[in-house]
């Protein structure tokens, strides 16, 4: 039996091909998949590098096949300044999980930054208060961009900050998204005073040391951590993260990588603090992301 051909996929063509809508239900079942132990805890490996690292992620997925899928991105902080390139490049291997028969290799630039857009989206559907209308971005990048957008999809915006310690880079993009959007959204110097003036907070830096703390938030605010992709990265304190409501889109792995790594490092917080996964809240449940209590 002759293999089919394999498709190459550019990051025009991923652009062509798949919306923001389709991302988030695509993401949204996927979560739900793995909560019903319909699917395996994705594997991950790092490698460190001089000025960067890289990130394997791989998994599979029984949908009308069972298909098997391999991300291998490189993250580069100083790209932009040095080489006029992205932070994040890197390309997706997928195969049929029955036969090993590549089926497809694709740039996964437009792909990582929707997939992560579309994962904080569902968390919000689910964690956020149903009326939040303000939120803010730190980090305006890429992904701060797709953030904004998929948090618009789900939850009634009206308004929006955003901050980067490159004022130019988050003025560009509160020109695009405000433009695009029809959300009012400002430039601040002050992340913190814009932080404890919404109902949800995303973080997406390449920092890798904490600097949202407990008094930088209100109670009731959503928070959505998506910058540390390793270990050495870091975003949210500890201290935050303990008297925080932690839920997780897979456990085991965010124990191994970013902020809850630091959190059960500092023994503030242990495993059995998470709440929850993602993926294991009910169709159409609603859990409030409150403050918890510590006795």
């Amino acid at each position: 039996m002759k293999p089919p051909a394999s498709l190459v996929l550019t990051g025009r063509d991923i652009r062509r091909l798949l919306s923001l809508d389709e991302c988030i239900a695509a993401v949204e079942a996927a979560f739900r998949l793995h909560g019903e132990d319909k699917a395996i805890a994705p594997g991950i490996l790092g490698v460190q590098v001089q000025n960067g690292g890289f990130h394997i992620k791989a998994g599979v997925l029984e949908l009308k096949r069972t298909y098997f899928a391999a991300k291998v991105n490189g993250n580069f902080p100083g790209n932009g300044n040095h080489f006029g390139l992205p932070t994040i490049q890197g390309v997706i291997v997928l195969a049929d999980g029955k036969n090993g028969c590549p089926l497809a290799v694709m740039d996964s630039v437009e792909i990582t930054a929707l997939r992560t857009a579309a994962a904080t989206a569902v968390a919000a559907k689910y964690l956020a208060r149903k009326n939040s209308r303000v939120a803010m971005v730190c980090g305006c990048g890429v992904q701060g961009g797709h953030q904004l957008r998929a948090l618009a999809h789900v939850l009634p915006l009206e308004r929006a900050y955003v901050f980067d310690l490159d004022e130019a880079k988050a003025s560009h993009l509160a020109l695009q998204l405000s433009r695009d959007s029809g959300i009012d959204v400002t430039v601040v110097s002050d992340f913190r005073a814009a932080s404890r003036q919404s109902d949800v907070c995303v973080t997406c830096t390449t920092s890798r040391r904490a600097f949202l703390t407990r008094s930088d938030v209100k109670p009731g605010t959503l928070i959505a951590a998506v910058g540390a992709d390793n270990a050495e990265k870091q975003e949210i304190d500890p201290q935050l993260m303990a008297s925080s409501k932690i839920v997780a889109d897979v456990a085991e792995q965010c124990a191994a990588i970013g902020d809850l790594h630091h959190a059960l490092q500092t023994g503030l917080v242990t495993i059995k603090d998470v709440y929850a996964e993602l993926g294991r809240l009910s169709p159409g449940e609603k859990w409030g992301a409150r403050r918890k209590t510590k006795s």
